[in-house]
């Protein structure tokens, strides 16, 4: 991972639209006096959603918000590769880099998005599409794996990310998951073990009428 830093141009202003300041205080709202500050990451979520990157001038208004010293909020943005940093298009790419991914071949995942998208950290020609290298996003198991804005793709070879590429370029995307229809973090081809209905239909328990040496309930008076 580069280090991250903030894009060379940048806005003169940001302010929310009247929708994104709405939810900006009812986030704030949902800490207790004095703990404002803890809204920071969910507030920056809002800036990206509305303007599709966080701007220096976005941080600032935020810091304002939370009263916090814009160094602080800075740190929170840097920090998390889910916010970007400069403009990335409207379908931003994030390419899990780290090793169980890497192993399982993540990095010809990364050599699709720039032979179709363009080089890392920058919009596409047309700025509809933007990707970017990340660090670990939690799906180890179903390595290797991407997010196209906030939906998870697992399991994945370069034929099944071109056709989600292609989905999304159509204005369809398609549900989020594994590529090879893994059912949550199973293993491949279902369980391997504990596969017998019965361990969990409830048809071996049986009817405890009483536990031996339980205590006996006090007689009513």
């Amino acid at each position: 991972m580069s280090v991250r830093r903030l894009a060379k141009e940048q806005p003169a202003g940001f302010a929310f639209a009247e929708e994104m300041q709405k939810k900006a205080d009812a986030w704030i709202g949902r800490f207790p006096e004095g703990r404002q500050q803890a809204a920071v990451v969910p507030l920056l979520f809002l800036a990206q959603q509305q303007e599709g990157w966080v701007s220096e001038p976005a941080i600032r208004v935020i810091a304002d918000m939370l009263g916090m010293a814009a160094i602080r909020v800075l740190e929170a943005a840097s920090f998390y590769t889910i916010f970007h940093l400069e403009p990335m298009g409207k379908v931003v790419v994030s390419v899990c880099g780290t090793p169980p991914c890497s192993l399982r071949g993540s990095g010809e995942l990364m050599a699709l998005c720039e032979k179709r998208i363009g080089p890392r950290d920058a919009p596409s020609a047309d700025s509809r599409f933007g990707w970017v290298e990340v660090e670990c996003m939690g799906a180890c198991a179903n390595a290797p794996m991407v997010s196209i804005n906030e939906q998870y793709y697992e399991d994945l070879d370069p034929e099944a990310l071109g056709r989600i590429l292609d989905a999304w370029a159509a204005g369809k995307p398609p549900p989020p998951g594994s590529a090879i229809g893994r059912q949550g973090c199973a293993p491949e081809g279902g369980p391997l073990t504990l596969t017998d209905p019965s361990l969990y239909d409830g048809s071996r328990a049986k009817p405890i009428k009483s536990l031996p040496n339980a205590p006996k309930a006090p007689a009513r008076a």
